[in-house]
């Protein structure tokens, strides 16, 4: 007898099947920080799912800035959407940073210069909405603009050239007064969602599923990790998402700038969720920016994903990053390691990077459940291995959303397990599954009590390919060569 009422369509994972011996496009959606005190109207850009489609509408709705320590959201924006190496879209963002609550208490007054009735100054933490020029009116006397290229603020006369010195006078907003708890945010019982409650918005606002969740300025702390966890678990009751975070370059007055640190503060910090990929260190690229692992691995997903009709059935490790080196933090003297130092971090379930074939990679394929010699559920080893399964649980639920509450006739019953065993096979084809996914619909998982209530399952039985980890040709000596110096010539 069911234990929870249901009613809908929903997908399950059942044990695992271990043999002895023998969504449509992945989208990534971003928790953190973004300039959107630079854009007019930002009200409408705060705690609000927002996906965005290339650089011109990310600057539009989220506003840009090169400092990402100061605003996570543009590292996601600039990785996926403005990336020499290429771009990796769309995203959604969830900008929490609130120009109303995050700002100084006091304005700030600056005296400007017009020179041929135009002035400019710098600034990413200006409120725009409030800036206004003393004893002059917007629309009438100026216009005022913002160069997201150059981080300027751009002031140009309208009518009558202004000339000379006049002061500006707006408010600034403060990222540091932001903390882990506007990240985590919630649903009120009112119906307000903030941080990654609005995770629960995306399939109602805008049509999408989510299926990595990240928040790079704020995953390395354990709450907010932790709340990862939960907001991609059964999204909306239904959806599937996983979590790609980092470990931190320091905790409190420790640094974790080597191996061992890493190992240790990942495992007393409890990161090893099998719904999860942990990341460490950072990276940093040619032009000097600083990029989180998990960012990049986001944007390495996307596009592996997308080769494989939007199958999650390949892992981000050994793909290329534009990075130039590992960064452990401003005052850190460690100089990086090499991929037999990284099989270390690999081990334990922690994602890393090295230079490998002539390239910078993604260096692991396992999730964070991951520990050698130590698995007991092979659903952990590999990251594709969960997140391929949680693919056919979305697709399953989002193809046969609209039949829910049609007439079950024996004849619907038959035609989903066909469908569902028909996906299975072509998947099979295409390489996501190795020997032969079965999908079944039992009369022992199907007992007249449920039926009755018009609860029906289906179970599905597969094997996610993994990945070839390693490979290894053993090369043997022999002296049999030696007889060819006495064997006829032919």
């Amino acid at each position: 007898m069911a234990t929870t009422y249901k009613h809908g369509i929903y997908g399950e994972f059942a044990d695992s099947i271990s043999r002895i011996g023998t969504q449509s496009s992945t989208i990534a959606v971003y928790v953190d920080t973004a300039p959107v005190n630079l854009i007019r109207g930002y009200e409408q850009y705060v705690n609000v799912p927002v996906k965005l489609n290339n650089f011109s509408n990310a600057k539009r709705y989220m506003g840009y800035s090169d400092d990402w320590e100061k605003f996570g959201l543009c590292e996601a924006i600039h990785t996926h959407l403005n990336n020499a190496a290429g771009v990796a879209g769309p995203i959604v963002t969830i900008n929490v940073l609130n120009p109303d609550i995050h700002r100084l208490e006091k304005e700030t007054v600056k005296t400007l210069t017009f020179a041929n009735g135009r002035a400019a100054f710098e600034s990413d933490t200006i409120i725009l909405d409030t800036l206004v020029l003393l004893d002059k009116e917007e629309g009438i006397d100026y216009t005022v603009d913002y160069d997201f290229t150059k981080g300027q603020v751009i002031l140009n006369s309208v009518g009558d050239a202004i000339s000379g010195s006049v002061d500006a006078i707006f408010f600034e907003v403060d990222p540091s007064m932001l903390t882990y708890k506007d990240i985590i945010g919630g649903v009120t019982t009112g119906g307000e969602y903030s941080g990654l409650g609005c995770i629960d918005l995306m399939y109602q606002e805008l049509g999408l599923i989510p299926n990595l969740i990240l928040s790079p300025n704020w995953s390395h702390i354990p709450e907010v990790y932790e709340a990862m966890i939960v907001a991609g678990t059964k999204v909306n009751g239904h959806w599937d998402a996983y979590i790609y975070a980092d470990l931190p370059l320091e905790d409190g007055d420790s640094k974790i700038d080597n191996i061992e640190a890493a190992k240790e503060w990942k495992k007393s910090n409890g990161y090893s969720n099998k719904r999860s990929k942990v990341f460490w260190p950072q990276n940093e690229d040619t032009a000097g920016c600083i990029h989180h692992k998990s960012v990049l691995a986001a944007w390495v997903s996307l596009q592996v994903d997308a080769n494989h009709a939007g199958i999650p059935m390949e892992t981000c490790s050994n793909k290329a990053i534009p990075v130039c080196k590992h960064y452990f933090g401003k005052n850190s003297k460690n100089r990086g390691f090499d991929q037999q130092c990284a099989n270390e971090l690999n081990e334990v379930g922690i994602t890393t990077s090295v230079y490998w074939g002539g390239q910078w990679v993604l260096w692991g394929p396992h999730s964070a459940a991951y520990s050698f010699g130590q698995v007991t559920d092979n659903q952990v080893v590999f990251d594709n291995t969960l997140r391929t399964m949680m693919f056919v649980t979305n697709d399953f639920q989002q193809e046969h959303a609209l039949t829910i509450d049609s007439p079950m006739t024996r004849a619907m019953a038959d035609t989903i397990k066909e469908r569902e065993q028909e996906k299975a096979d072509a998947r099979a084809t295409m390489g996501a599954f190795i020997g032969k996914p079965v999908v079944r619909f039992d009369q022992e998982q199907n007992p007249t009590s449920e039926l009755a209530e018009g609860n029906f399952v289906w179970d599905f039985e597969g094997t996610p390919t993994p990945p070839w980890k390693s490979g290894t040709l053993r090369v043997a000596y022999t002296d049999e060569g030696f007889t060819s110096y006495f064997e006829e010539v032919e």
